[in-house]
């Protein structure tokens, strides 16, 4: 149960986390402060896989209008994605996500929309990034050598996901820990160190990955609870002096028709665990969940 109890108890046990300064995250020309105000990633689908129906995007031309109207309701940076994790669907090889993307790319950087791009395949990196693409969300840690180069080249800003295996399409049948913490931080606090020294100047944020990479949780239920623990613990790894991003949970099985709402709850839960990154398909709901948040007292 989630109680203000708890919540206290966990803040006390990790009260020097809590505090712990965080760098801002520079994207282009842009420095947000995630502390002072959260950041907001909304999501395009080109995959018709993916299912989240609301964030598809069935041509080049309806992605760039969803990319824009997701700008326009407060999106600091737009997550385009080209293949679905979800199990069971279509996998999408490198050429054909460049063809699905970079066009989209192109036309959202013309129109000044902060564009991020999802992919764990150094081609289809290199070529978004050539097209304007100002995020990198590397959902894999097989290829960081060559990812962190690239970042270094581009100037890109990078969104670190932790994830058990080698991306999600192919996770490792790994015991999840059930404080997953001291684990995650070591293993993000290396790749960050890697980033940096292969040249990554731009902003870095690190990501616990509750969106995917349990191989081991199948069923829903303990899943949703694993990735509250996440949510709310989030902080912890504020000790990497970096703002942590956090891709909000759908919780189909809890909400289930009123599902589209299930992501402001959430957002609550990540607020309250100091996430400074929004990843979310519900921009405008989680946007003022955020500032109800910011705004109301306590006494």
């Amino acid at each position: 149960m989630i109680s203000l109890r708890e919540l206290a108890r966990l803040a006390t046990e990790h009260a020097a986390d809590l505090e712990h300064p965080v760098a801002p995250f520079r994207v282009g020309e842009r420095v947000l402060d995630t502390d002072a105000r959260p950041a907001l990633m909304g999501v395009v689908n080109l995959s018709q896989d993916s299912w989240y129906r609301e964030s598809v995007a069935p041509s080049a031309a309806a992605a760039v209008r969803r990319g824009i109207v997701l700008a326009a309701q407060g999106a600091d940076v737009v997550d385009l994605g080209a293949e679905s994790v979800v199990a069971g669907s279509t996998r999408v090889g490198p050429q054909d996500q460049i063809r699905a993307l970079v066009p989209v790319v192109e036309e959202l950087a013309a129109a000044g929309v902060a564009v991020s791009v999802e992919s764990y395949h150094p081609e289809v990196v290199r070529a978004v990034l050539a097209a304007g693409a100002q995020v990198l969300n590397l959902t894999g840690s097989a290829d960081d050598g060559a990812m962190f180069d690239l970042a270094a080249e581009f100037d890109a800003a990078l969104v670190l996901c932790h994830v058990l295996g080698d991306n999600p399409r192919e996770l490792t049948d790994t015991a999840v820990d059930r404080d997953p913490y001291p684990a995650m931080a070591a293993a993000l606090g290396a790749r960050v160190d890697l980033a940096r020294a292969r040249g990554v100047r731009a902003g870095i944020c690190v990501d616990p990955g509750a969106g995917f990479g349990m191989a081991r949780l199948t069923d829903p239920l303990e899943r949703l609870r694993h990735q509250s623990v996440l949510l709310l613990h989030a902080f912890r790894l504020r000790s990497l002096g970096l703002p942590v991003c956090h891709a909000l949970p759908a919780g189909f099985p809890y909400f289930e028709d009123e599902v589209r709402t299930a992501e402001g709850f959430f957002a609550v839960l990540a607020g309250l665990g100091g996430t400074g990154v929004y990843r979310t398909h519900e921009v405008p709901r989680v946007r003022a969940v955020l500032r109800a948040m910011a705004d109301l007292p306590v006494d």
